[in-house]
């Protein structure tokens, strides 16, 4: 019997052994940021139970389409072209070999326990990124892509520009007093279930003068709601800053220029 157990037990020694290098992959740095990355590109849940109370910032808002997305191509390619312009010796004798196993043994627990503690450090650097925050606005959001996203108006000169990809926006140019300015995170909301986190980073022209309005990347507007919807009610607030940075979805730190 006693045998029995010391196999199950060396069976089961083995198979953690040969899951470590699993475990040791997934919770490398790259994958911190693949997971990181996945949740900014993806909406997010706020809970079935949760409520937007206006102490936590929200107010409800609307939420329509650029008459422009409805013209002929050609109406909307002019449109388009008068916006603003804007990432290590094993010994033989039988002593050592005892003296190796037992060193081995606790170098295999220091790298479970490693590893549990890397996968919790995980999910703390996922979860610990971006967070809403601040006081609401009222709000209209639209989407925009094309010539559109362009030369980025919040940098005076930078070598890069947004693509449909990206999770940035534009905000009105003229009248919103009380607009988030350049390079600030925004949380959007559509119900608790759907929510994105984008960064402003630039100024929207053709937005209606003294309108509270937020133009997205097809990608952020999608995480929300199809592309052909017209109108719909949302909710925005400010945002904290994400810990891990990706230069594809926000463009460069407003330090690095």
């Amino acid at each position: 019997m006693a045998g029995c157990c010391r196999i199950s037990l060396l069976l089961s020694f083995v198979a953690v052994i040969s899951f470590l290098p699993a475990v040791s992959s997934f919770t490398s740095y790259p994958s911190r940021r693949a997971a990181s990355y996945a949740k900014y590109t993806a909406a997010h849940s706020l809970g079935d139970a949760y409520t937007f109370d206006a102490r936590d910032g929200w107010t409800t808002v609307n939420a329509t389409d650029l008459g422009y997305k409805y013209r002929h191509d050609h109406e909307a390619h002019a449109v388009l072209e008068t916006r603003h312009e804007k990432d290590d010796h094993r010994n033989t004798s039988h002593k050592e070999k005892n003296k190796s196993k037992h060193k081995n043994k606790n170098k295999s627990k220091s790298k479970i326990i490693s590893a549990a503690s890397s996968v919790g450090d995980l999910v703390k650097g996922v979860w610990n990124g971006l967070k809403g925050v601040g006081e609401s606005e009222n709000v209209k959001i639209t989407w925009y892509t094309g010539h559109d996203l362009e030369n980025p108006s919040c940098w005076p000169n930078v070598n890069w520009a947004p693509t449909d990809q990206s999770f940035i926006c534009a905000l009105t140019l003229v009248g919103w007093e009380t607009r988030p300015q350049c390079f600030k995170f925004l949380e959007l909301c559509n119900g608790p279930s759907k929510c994105v986190f984008v960064r402003v980073v630039d100024s929207c022209a053709g937005c209606d003068p003294g309108s509270r309005h937020v133009d997205l990347t097809k990608a952020a507007f999608s995480q929300l709601a199809d592309l052909d919807d017209g109108v719909l009610n949302v909710k925005m607030r400010l945002s904290t800053e994400p810990d891990d940075w990706f230069p594809n979805l926000w463009g460069p730190r407003a330090s690095d220029n």
